[in-house]
């Protein structure tokens, strides 16, 4: 059973889905330097407004763009939702820190049940009305691609033939912040994937979510289609809390899986879009695994340059623009990179080629590994 993608959701900070990816061909970023907090410093950030989002309302922005996108209505009855954030309401909850437990709980007017980890998973849901299944996966900076593998596998085994699935985060919050920081892994210049000079990632908020559907359905609604997933690798290294096990790895695993699952081999991929955080060690373990694993002349690009990282929504993201890259035709520009360090083809400017096979990896803290391999 072929599972296809008729409708993609996104906001960044450099817009909507189209506006997104037409800034991204231009060689443009959205990342600034701001001080939305005047107790911490100023840094680059990824913000799409001035003040950061509201996760409830970006989650209803990206959940509009997305039905608008696919020319489906809110009454989806049988649909199944898999939304995923590594960190979604924690901004309510920094805001709440300096009450007493007492006076949150005792306020009639405070919904914390709205505040839960699952709460875009259920705004999507009680927006559809859907009857059918409603999960909220979260697998830190691997959450994007864990939804779509949550979503392919509920129409895999019968239970839905319509998914809505993907991933928001507003993670630029005071306590983000500060713990980046701390552990060296914020950048203070800007984000620079694969470069020589690189110094961190740059925190940013945002989302994608898609309609995922079989392919019997779409074409009984003659629905335009950007692609079709092909297969997932996903695996754990437990290794450590923050760095990627280099050496023997499951991240090379999670590669190998994926591919297997879509019956191609490396030789078959036209496009890898990386993870690509522009931290020292992540980009090392990328473009070894890279290197070692596929053809030399691979094209590879990160995204992350324009858009900064979103965390949990990040795979999502990368997932859209590698969809878009292989609808279009285009290879999206690696921003960013100056002077590369590694012996990889990484895009430098906008290419016009057919990509009929692309994977998007994801690579988050905890060893969490995951890799969608999407055809045209």
């Amino acid at each position: 059973m072929d599972v296809v993608i008729t409708g993609i959701g996104l906001k960044s900070c450099l817009g909507n889905l189209e506006q997104t990816w037409l800034n991204i061909l231009q060689g443009q970023s959205g990342i600034q330097i701001r001080q939305p907090f005047p107790q911490l410093a100023a840094y680059p950030l990824g913000l799409i407004a001035p003040q950061p989002a509201e996760i409830s309302q970006l989650t209803t922005n990206i959940l509009e763009d997305t039905l608008n996108n696919a020319g489906l209505n809110y009454s989806l009855e049988e649909c199944g939702v898999v939304i995923g954030s590594s960190r979604s309401c924690q901004g309510i909850w920094e805001q709440l820190t300096p009450l007493k437990a007492s006076s949150i709980f005792n306020n009639a007017e405070f919904a914390w049940l709205e505040t839960l980890p699952h709460q875009p998973a259920n705004i999507v849901a009680q927006a559809l009305q859907t009857l059918a299944p409603v999960l909220a996966p979260m697998a830190a900076c691997a959450t994007g691609i864990w939804a779509l593998f949550r979503g392919y596998e509920l129409i895999r085994t019968g239970r839905c033939q319509r998914v809505i699935a993907g991933a928001v985060e507003t993670p630029i919050t005071p306590l983000t912040i500060a713990a980046f920081n701390q552990m060296g892994a914020l950048s203070h210049q800007g984000c620079y994937p694969f470069d020589r000079k690189r110094s961190g990632l740059v925190l940013a908020e945002g989302g994608a979510m898609f309609i995922l559907e079989t392919a019997e359905l779409a074409a009984s609604r003659q629905a335009p289609v950007y692609g079709r997933i092909g297969g997932f690798g996903l695996t754990c290294d437990a290794h450590h809390i923050s760095s990627p096990k280099v050496v023997n790895g499951s991240a090379a695993i999670a590669i190998k899986q994926s591919l297997d699952h879509s019956g191609l081999g490396t030789r078959d991929i036209d496009f890898i879009h990386a993870h690509g955080t522009s931290t020292l060690l992540n980009d090392r373990h990328e473009a070894q695994l890279i290197q070692r694993l596929f053809p030399q002349g691979i094209a590879v690009s990160s995204t992350k340059g324009a858009t900064g990282h979103t965390l949990g929504a990040s795979g999502a993201i990368g997932a859209a623009l590698t969809l878009m890259a292989m609808h279009q035709g285009y290879l999206p520009t690696c921003i960013g990179l100056q002077e590369k360090e590694f012996d990889l083809n990484i895009v430098t400017q906008a290419q016009e080629v057919e990509i009929n096979h692309a994977m998007c990896f994801s690579f988050g803290f905890g060893g969490q590994n995951a890799v969608v391999t999407l055809s045209k």
